[in-house]
């Protein structure tokens, strides 16, 4: 029984508190329309706005912003078939056949997924093709946060600050990019051509500890097999 009189008790109290939102809401609807009645040629010209912000936000996306996302794929389509058939030259400036080049790819379709991707393109080729100063500046300006794209590139930036002979700056971006990876592919192989750089410079605690590292995270990695060959080399170039 006293079950039922706390259940009577909470159905008066909603039922109460039901009625007072029912009269709150007409009284926001009559002051609403009293509003609407004063301010309604600002009301109308503001959601005429509205509307027109819309439109245009709407037809830029789908008249402007989508077929320039198209043509940018297409055209680095194209290039990647160069790019993948070595021929870094004309994956970079075009041929004559109608295809941009990567350059211009990222240059006129600037903003676009695939214009970021020709960036990227653009450092790789720069460094096949010896140029790597026009690398990193190429691939420093690809923007993005995949877990294997990202840590690829600063492995590359790495790379060709290695074959610039700029050492330490190699290990900072290689590092990096073996940190972000954290996988069994790309990181035991950044973390290789860290530990070579560190040992050619002579740092063979830090080589030890690098190529430590591969043994111990990356156990499953094709560069673990072995690791133990340069844990040992390490070791015996400190004595």
């Amino acid at each position: 029984m006293a079950v039922d009189k706390k259940n009577h008790s909470n159905k008066m109290a909603g039922d109460k508190k039901n009625h007072h939102e029912v009269l709150n809401v007409e009284d926001a609807l009559t002051q609403s329309e009293a509003f609407l009645i004063k301010n309604k040629k600002a009301i109308i010209g503001v959601i005429v706005a509205i509307i027109v912000v819309i439109a245009v936000v709407l037809m830029y996306k789908n008249l402007y912003e989508k077929p320039r996302e198209e043509k940018a794929q297409i055209a680095l389509y194209r290039g990647q078939g160069y790019f993948d058939a070595s021929n870094y030259e004309l994956a970079l400036n075009g041929d004559s056949l109608g295809f941009i080049g990567m350059i211009k790819v990222a240059d006129q379709y600037s903003g676009t997924a695939a214009g970021n991707l020709a960036k990227a393109y653009m450092g790789l080729c720069y460094a096949h093709l010896g140029q790597y100063d026009a690398a990193i500046k190429a691939l420093d300006s690809f923007s993005g946060k995949d877990q294997m794209v990202a840590p690829a590139i600063k492995a590359a930036i790495g790379n060709s600050y290695a074959n610039l002979g700029q050492l330490d700056k190699a290990v900072s971006y290689l590092q990096k990019a073996a940190d972000e990876a954290d996988n069994n592919s790309l990181s035991p192989i950044c973390l290789m051509q860290v530990g070579e750089i560190q040992t050619r410079q002579g740092q063979f605690d830090a080589a030890i500890k690098t190529y430590t590292t591969i043994k111990e995270k990356y156990a499953r990695s094709y560069q673990a097999m072995d690791i133990d060959k340069y844990i040992e080399q390490a070791k015996l170039m400190k004595k």
